[in-house]
């Protein structure tokens, strides 16, 4: 069993390599049907911050319709380990009785077995990976080997949002220059001033700079009487 993970260990590192958020859920899900037993399909669940939940990276689009299905009965492994649970799992969807009303739904669409596994948990949001297999009986012995893709794939989606957030943060920086550029070009201000206008008028309309940013960045041919002037 230890060289079988480690042998699982390898592969998902060359298969998790690094990449923007999207890109790395994407992966993530591609992995799972490839290196995990019994793996037909497979989704993420977000949880986000004001409790809504949201598939990302389904490697099926039938997983779109069976994730909400569980989101809106408020059952099913996906639904559970989503909101509260770190691990459940169901080798047989017919046999089993805690969710009476997705188990239905998923045996019509072909899912007799399923599993969900927490990928992490922080402030802004949550998120949980869905397994889904065509054969009763998956999962069954997926311990081990589920919590190292865990572990695999929450190390691959932090680094993911660490290269996002610094992404964004360049991003808004360099749109916040350039309004300040047009403040300074249309109404003949310093640099520091133009900057001071920009911040007073966020502060004002209680939104945050790079929104009044990304207003002047998108109206540089108007002639900016909607600001108001400084």
């Amino acid at each position: 069993m230890d060289d079988e993970l480690l042998q699982h260990a390898r592969r998902l590192a060359q298969t998790l390599t690094p990449g923007d958020l999207e890109q790395t859920l994407s992966r993530i899900t591609a992995a799972a049907v490839e290196v995990l037993p019994d793996v037909t399909m497979a989704s993420i669940t977000i949880r986000h911050a004001d409790n809504r939940l949201e598939t990302f990276a389904p490697t099926h689009d039938v997983l779109l319709e069976l994730d909400a299905k569980q989101y809106e009965l408020q059952q099913g492994p996906c639904y559970e380990t989503a909101t509260d649970e770190a691990y459940v799992v169901s080798s047989s969807l017919a046999a089993d009785s805690r969710w009476p009303d997705y188990s239905k739904a998923a045996l019509d669409a072909g899912v007799k077995a399923q599993a969900g596994i927490g990928l992490f948990d922080a402030a802004r949001f949550q998120g949980a990976l869905n397994l889904y297999s065509h054969n009763v009986g998956a999962f069954e012995d997926l311990g081990p080997l589920g919590a190292l893709f865990s572990h695999q794939a929450a190390v691959a989606i932090a680094y993911a949002q660490e290269i996002s957030d610094l992404r964004q943060a360049v991003a808004t920086r360099q749109q916040i220059g350039q309004a300040v550029g047009v403040v300074m070009e249309r109404y003949q201000l310093s640099e520091e001033r133009s900057f001071a206008f920009l911040a007073r008028l966020s502060q004002d309309r209680n939104v945050k700079l790079r929104e009044v940013a990304r207003e002047f960045t998108s109206t540089t041919n108007d002639s900016g009487s909607e600001a108001g002037g400084p």
